[in-house]
């Protein structure tokens, strides 16, 4: 015949057992620090030679390079300080530290800045490195423009499905939103009279438009959507 104790000890342990067992299958914080952040490379680089290599924390992620206008998935990282090099010749080397936060993407657009000349320097071109952070759309869909253009002031014009043009100023080095109105398929643009490329549009969100200057200095655009890039669970 089991006592009063005998009773308490045994539903103490199983109350223990499935204690143990609850912590092993509910994640921690540590599982949630564990989810990387993300890095986004936009090659705006006109100037140089060859193609534009990237180093993550002193390690190549691409040997075969990068050419003008070219646009990486998310590439993920731990998050934390990580150091992000460019390197191409004939412009001289662009660094940048980020600390990147976990489920979080930052886009980094390489381009270039004429440098005047010195006592100690000829004239030159020095890398610069743009970084842009998600944004929450201001309407369901809505375009983001940011230039790294030359010209310190453009105005692009965005088409709405009845063919009435609205203008957006972007400034350089500064981001400028305009809300999308078209549900879906490719949302005309143009600037100066010139059309740029459309906007592909599909699901709601945020669709960035980045503005530059191609070799002969003429003005390019290129889109993007800023997707969140989420880990699996």
């Amino acid at each position: 015949m089991k006592t009063t104790s005998d009773v308490f000890r045994c539903a103490l342990l199983v109350a223990v057992w499935l204690g143990a067992c609850f912590l092993t299958f509910i994640p921690g914080p540590a599982a949630a620090a564990d989810k990387p952040g993300f890095v986004r490379l936009v090659d705006a680089l006109a100037q140089g030679q060859d193609k534009l290599l990237v180093f993550i924390d002193g390690e190549s992620i691409n040997p075969d390079g990068y050419i003008l206008g070219d646009v990486t998935g998310g590439i993920g990282l731990k998050p934390g300080t990580h150091e992000i090099a460019f390197k191409r010749p004939g412009v001289s080397d662009g660094v940048t530290h980020l600390n990147l936060a976990a489920e979080h993407t930052i886009t980094l657009i390489p381009f270039a800045e004429r440098v005047a000349a010195t006592d100690d320097k000829p004239a030159h071109w020095a890398m610069r490195i743009l970084r842009l952070r998600q944004l929450e759309p201001v309407t369901k869909r809505s375009a983001t423009f940011v230039s790294v253009s030359q010209t310190p002031e453009l105005e692009v014009e965005i088409s709405a499905p009845n063919g009435k043009w609205t203008a957006v100023t972007v400034k350089r080095l500064t981001t400028s939103q305009s809300p999308i109105l078209y549900p879906e398929g490719y949302v005309p643009l143009r600037c100066r009279s010139r059309p740029l490329p459309p906007i592909p549009v599909g699901e709601p969100g945020n669709y960035v438009v980045l503005l530059y200057d191609d070799a002969n200095g003429a003005l390019q655009a290129l889109n993007l959507q800023d997707y969140k890039y989420l880990s699996a669970d």
